[in-house]
């Protein structure tokens, strides 16, 4: 299995949001596109967004083999033309 560590999808952490890439979000080999990955928001704060995301790929569906593949605590901040904070458009 080439190091990678088999692990089960993580439960009761809020807030979760469990989204299942569709074929357009990967390409023709079926790697998911690192954008699509980033567009999962978690929280939307007055000047920034903060996104965790921990991707997991089940390697065998039949026996629910999932791994872990990445992870990233990612923070951006909206801003003006002086690059100063700003209000993220719809929050303030």
């Amino acid at each position: 299995m080439s190091g990678e560590e088999l692990v089960r999808l993580p439960e009761g952490k809020e807030p979760a949001l469990r989204v299942i890439p569709m074929p357009a979000d990967a390409n023709h080999t079926g790697d998911i596109f690192g954008g699509w990955i980033m567009a999962q928001v978690i929280k939307a704060g007055r000047t920034s967004i903060t996104v965790d995301v921990q991707v997991y790929a089940q390697r065998r569906p039949e026996r629910e083999e999932c791994v872990k593949v990445t992870e990233a605590i990612l923070t951006y901040v909206a801003v003006d033309s002086e690059r100063r904070p700003r209000p993220v458009p719809g929050r303030g």
